[in-house]
């Protein structure tokens, strides 16, 4: 269960929790800030609506008044009941884009803009993949020069690169909508709404099988499409993960080998490692050394998500606006924008700091995109603070302490004229 809250100062803070699949349960518009000032009964609010749902996680969007929101709520979280709850900051870039969207119109055709917003905050936090999708690459404004470029061609590889990331994480094909299923290699938004509606006319997929009962959806768009979509607890355990159905005959003579079945090879991938890459090869002549290793690859780690572990950007609670800022502060931001003169910082003060070229690393950087990745949380010093003009110049080198010495030398002792023996770091 999750909590989303768009924060706002006179439109209020707008709430909407969302249940383990992603479908809206509740909305509410809570006035804990200036000019309302209503904190008890928003926390009042609040407290009864985590309650009643039993939320587990709040998405706090990080657009204005998100600091001042957050505070509130891991106020209200020092609570013993609250113990067991997180609440965090999460990216809101291209949630207004999606609210005003017809997708979102369709989705919550009764629900006003705003509150749209919110269900997006919550859901990007819940599965961060599937709610991204529904939005333009080019709405989320990260990148340098795009409207420079042609915008046909730049859409098209920008359509690529997302259909790349969904195939490469796999699709749950029992709880997409059908604007993920949309980016699945071999599917379009046709069939994607086909098998949306062939879902609900069956109540869940238990075999990949199954999806040729899907109208339109033929034996070509099966073979591109399987592999891809994924189906937990079903019939064939081989269905939650990579493999296409086409090499399952492989997977049985691989767990023949192994004498286990293919439930226990999944769950003891382990055993693959006692089989002798001879054995395997001799025993499997008939299938390509290309397709055995994919197949392999998928075994070691079955149904795994590639995604690295979900971390969370922890700001100074000290730091709340540019004012707040000193120079010699060490923050801990996340990396929004990298251009070719270095990458922008979000530090949780409303205005993105940049870490020049010169200051990402120890060494000499030529291309930032080498050394850091939109997304990355990264530790910075505040080099130079300009209210005025809005700027924050920061820094990712190590700080280094460095101790001047000035060391008089006599070359020849005034005695016997005799050469002194300097030690190796006073020559230098």
């Amino acid at each position: 269960m999750t909590l989303g809250l768009d924060p706002g100062l006179r439109t209020g803070v707008k709430a909407a929790i969302i249940d383990a699949t992603g479908q809206l349960l509740e909305t509410a518009t809570l006035f804990p800030h200036p000019p309302h000032r209503q904190e008890p009964e928003a926390s009042q609010r609040l407290a009864k609506l985590i309650q009643d749902h039993q939320v587990t996680l709040i998405a706090v969007g990080n657009g204005t008044a998100s600091r001042e929101t957050l505070a509130w709520v891991q106020t209200l979280l020092r609570n013993a009941s609250f113990n067991a709850i997180s609440a965090m900051l999460v990216s809101e870039a291209g949630a207004s884009v999606y609210s005003a969207s017809a997708l979102a119109a369709e989705e919550f055709p009764q629900l006003d803009v705003t509150l749209r917003g919110a269900v997006s905050i919550a859901r990007r936090l819940q599965d961060p993949l599937a709610e991204l999708v529904k939005i333009d690459p080019r709405a989320i404004g990260v990148g340098q020069y795009q409207h420079d470029l042609d915008q046909k061609a730049l859409a098209q590889k920008l359509d690529a690169v997302v259909e790349d990331c969904v195939n490469h994480v796999g699709v749950d094909l029992n709880t997409a909508s059908a604007a993920l299923l949309t980016r699945v290699a071999g599917l379009n938004a046709t069939l994607a709404n086909n098998l949306v509606k062939q879902r609900e006319a069956l109540g869940r997929f238990n075999d990949r099988k199954e999806l040729l009962k899907t109208p339109r959806l033929g034996p070509k768009a099966f073979e591109q499409c399987a592999g891809f979509l994924r189906i937990r607890d079903g019939k064939e355990p081989l269905d939650n993960t990579a493999v296409h159905p086409e090499s399952y005959p492989l997977v049985r003579k691989i767990a023949s080998l192994a004498g286990i079945s293919i439930a226990k090879l999944l769950t003891s991938p382990e055993v693959l490692r006692k089989i002798s890459a001879d054995v395997m090869k001799s025993s499997l002549t008939e299938y390509g050394s290309f397709t055995l290793s994919d197949v392999l690859n998928e075994l070691e780690k079955p149904g795994r998500d590639p995604r690295p572990e979900f971390k969370s950007v922890r700001y100074d609670e000290r730091v709340e606006s540019i004012e707040d800022l000193a120079v010699g502060m060490q923050l801990e931001g996340v990396i929004t924008n990298i251009t070719h003169f270095g990458a922008f910082v979000d530090i949780g003060v409303h205005q993105d700091g940049l870490v020049h070229i010169s200051q990402l690393a120890d060494q000499f950087v030529k291309d930032p995109h080498a050394h850091v990745s939109t997304g990355q949380i990264v530790t910075v010093r505040v080099l130079e603070i300009d209210s005025k003009r809005r700027r924050i110049g920061l820094s990712m080198k190590k700080k280094r302490r460095i101790t001047l010495v000035s060391v008089t030398i006599c070359p020849h002792d005034a005695y016997n004229d005799t050469a002194l023996e300097l030690p190796n770091h006073l020559r230098s």
